[in-house]
Protein backbone atom coordinates (compact mmCIF):
# COMPACT_ATOMS: atom_id res chain seq x y z
CA UNK A 1 0.00 0.00 0.00
CA UNK A 2 1.42 3.47 -0.64
CA UNK A 3 1.06 6.51 1.39
CA UNK A 4 -1.43 8.28 -0.45
CA UNK A 5 -3.75 4.95 -0.24
CA UNK A 6 -3.43 4.71 3.52
CA UNK A 7 -4.54 8.72 3.36
CA UNK A 8 -7.48 8.15 1.73
CA UNK A 9 -8.28 5.55 3.69
CA UNK A 10 -7.74 7.66 7.18
CA UNK A 11 -10.51 9.84 5.78
CA UNK A 12 -13.25 7.19 5.56
CA UNK A 13 -12.85 5.11 8.96
CA UNK A 14 -13.78 5.88 12.33
CA UNK A 15 -10.91 3.78 13.63
CA UNK A 16 -7.14 2.18 13.31
CA UNK A 17 -7.34 -1.28 13.55
CA UNK A 18 -4.03 -3.58 12.13
CA UNK A 19 -4.84 -7.30 12.30
CA UNK A 20 -1.76 -9.26 12.73
CA UNK A 21 -1.06 -12.60 9.69
CA UNK A 22 -1.92 -14.88 12.64
CA UNK A 23 -5.78 -12.76 12.61
CA UNK A 24 -5.07 -11.06 15.72
CA UNK A 25 -5.48 -7.55 16.31
CA UNK A 26 -2.25 -5.27 17.30
CA UNK A 27 -3.82 -3.76 20.88
CA UNK A 28 -6.35 -0.62 20.13
CA UNK A 29 -4.21 1.81 22.12
CA UNK A 30 -1.03 1.36 20.36
CA UNK A 31 1.19 4.00 19.13
CA UNK A 32 2.60 5.10 16.12
CA UNK A 33 5.82 6.00 17.17
CA UNK A 34 7.34 7.06 13.99
CA UNK A 35 6.68 7.53 10.82
CA UNK A 36 9.79 7.35 8.73
CA UNK A 37 11.37 7.17 5.18
CA UNK A 38 13.99 4.52 5.37
CA UNK A 39 16.70 3.83 1.77
CA UNK A 40 17.99 0.65 1.71
CA UNK A 41 21.09 0.67 -1.15
CA UNK A 42 22.62 -2.64 -1.39
CA UNK A 43 24.14 -5.22 -4.02
CA UNK A 44 22.10 -8.26 -4.87
CA UNK A 45 23.94 -11.35 -5.52
CA UNK A 46 24.37 -10.95 -9.26
CA UNK A 47 26.34 -8.09 -8.33
CA UNK A 48 23.35 -5.01 -9.57
CA UNK A 49 23.69 -2.33 -7.22
CA UNK A 50 19.70 -1.77 -6.31
CA UNK A 51 18.05 1.07 -4.02
CA UNK A 52 14.43 0.66 -1.93
CA UNK A 53 12.69 3.13 -0.28
CA UNK A 54 9.48 2.53 1.83
CA UNK A 55 7.82 4.76 4.27
CA UNK A 56 8.07 3.00 7.78
CA UNK A 57 5.39 3.58 10.12
CA UNK A 58 6.66 1.93 13.46
CA UNK A 59 3.79 0.66 15.91
CA UNK A 60 4.24 0.22 19.66
CA UNK A 61 2.04 -1.58 22.60
CA UNK A 62 2.46 1.40 25.58
CA UNK A 63 0.26 -0.44 27.92
CA UNK A 64 -1.47 3.07 27.54
CA UNK A 65 -5.08 1.46 27.92
CA UNK A 66 -6.79 5.26 27.49
CA UNK A 67 -4.92 5.84 24.29
CA UNK A 68 -6.36 5.93 21.25
CA UNK A 69 -5.06 6.66 17.88
CA UNK A 70 -7.75 8.45 16.38
CA UNK A 71 -7.56 8.47 11.98
CA UNK A 72 -7.42 12.23 11.63
CA UNK A 73 -4.11 12.61 14.27
CA UNK A 74 -2.05 9.74 11.72
CA UNK A 75 -3.35 12.08 9.17
CA UNK A 76 -1.89 15.02 10.92
CA UNK A 77 1.41 13.04 11.50
CA UNK A 78 2.05 11.39 8.15
CA UNK A 79 1.74 15.11 6.28
CA UNK A 80 4.24 16.81 8.82
CA UNK A 81 6.17 13.87 7.85
CA UNK A 82 5.69 14.86 4.08
CA UNK A 83 6.45 18.13 5.15
CA UNK A 84 9.50 18.29 7.00
CA UNK A 85 11.55 14.73 5.54
CA UNK A 86 10.43 15.20 2.29
CA UNK A 87 8.47 11.78 2.29
CA UNK A 88 6.67 11.09 -1.58
CA UNK A 89 4.55 8.33 -2.35
CA UNK A 90 6.19 5.40 -2.04
CA UNK A 91 4.95 2.06 -0.39
CA UNK A 92 4.57 1.53 3.28
CA UNK A 93 6.05 -1.32 5.57
CA UNK A 94 5.34 -1.41 9.12
CA UNK A 95 7.61 -2.70 12.18
CA UNK A 96 5.77 -4.28 14.92
CA UNK A 97 7.16 -6.27 18.02
CA UNK A 98 5.58 -9.26 18.83
CA UNK A 99 8.46 -11.88 19.97
CA UNK A 100 10.74 -9.81 18.14
CA UNK A 101 10.54 -6.90 15.74
CA UNK A 102 8.50 -7.85 12.18
CA UNK A 103 8.69 -5.92 9.34
CA UNK A 104 5.09 -6.24 7.39
CA UNK A 105 3.76 -5.25 4.01
CA UNK A 106 0.32 -3.22 4.63
CA UNK A 107 -3.39 -3.82 3.20
CA UNK A 108 -6.87 -3.37 3.72
CA UNK A 109 -9.54 -5.12 3.91
CA UNK A 110 -12.45 -2.60 3.71
CA UNK A 111 -12.64 -2.21 7.90
CA UNK A 112 -9.17 -2.98 9.01
CA UNK A 113 -5.44 -2.41 8.15
CA UNK A 114 -3.71 -6.29 7.61
CA UNK A 115 -0.33 -6.72 8.41
CA UNK A 116 1.10 -9.10 5.49
CA UNK A 117 4.03 -11.23 5.87
CA UNK A 118 7.03 -10.00 4.20
CA UNK A 119 9.19 -12.38 2.42
CA UNK A 120 12.62 -13.23 0.51
CA UNK A 121 13.75 -13.37 -2.83
CA UNK A 122 16.41 -13.22 -4.91
CA UNK A 123 16.76 -10.33 -7.14
CA UNK A 124 19.30 -12.33 -9.89
CA UNK A 125 17.86 -15.59 -10.49
CA UNK A 126 19.08 -15.30 -14.03
CA UNK A 127 22.67 -15.04 -12.01
CA UNK A 128 22.37 -17.94 -9.18
CA UNK A 129 21.27 -21.17 -11.63
CA UNK A 130 18.20 -21.98 -9.41
CA UNK A 131 15.87 -23.23 -11.48
CA UNK A 132 12.80 -20.96 -11.62
CA UNK A 133 10.47 -24.30 -12.13
CA UNK A 134 11.10 -27.56 -9.79
CA UNK A 135 12.05 -29.72 -12.20
CA UNK A 136 9.63 -32.91 -12.46
CA UNK A 137 11.10 -36.96 -13.31
CA UNK A 138 8.82 -39.81 -13.67
CA UNK A 139 9.51 -42.48 -11.55
CA UNK A 140 10.06 -44.91 -14.65
CA UNK A 141 12.95 -42.81 -16.40
CA UNK A 142 14.84 -43.18 -12.81
CA UNK A 143 14.50 -47.32 -13.28
CA UNK A 144 16.06 -46.65 -16.55
CA UNK A 145 19.61 -45.40 -15.14
CA UNK A 146 22.49 -47.13 -14.01
CA UNK A 147 22.69 -48.11 -10.45
CA UNK A 148 19.46 -48.05 -9.73
CA UNK A 149 17.24 -50.19 -7.75
CA UNK A 150 14.51 -52.27 -9.44
CA UNK A 151 11.88 -54.23 -7.66
CA UNK A 152 13.35 -57.23 -6.45
CA UNK A 153 17.10 -56.59 -7.23
CA UNK A 154 17.63 -56.81 -3.49
CA UNK A 155 19.71 -53.06 -3.37
CA UNK A 156 17.27 -51.62 -1.27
Amino acid sequence: MKLSEIKNILKTVEAINFQLPNGTFVPEYFHVTEVGLITKNFIDCGGTVRKETVVNFQLWDANDYEHRLKPQKLVHIIELSEKILGIEDFEIEVEYQDITIGKYDLDFNGKDFVLLNKQTACLALDQCGIPTEKQTTNLSDLSNQSNSCTPGGSCC
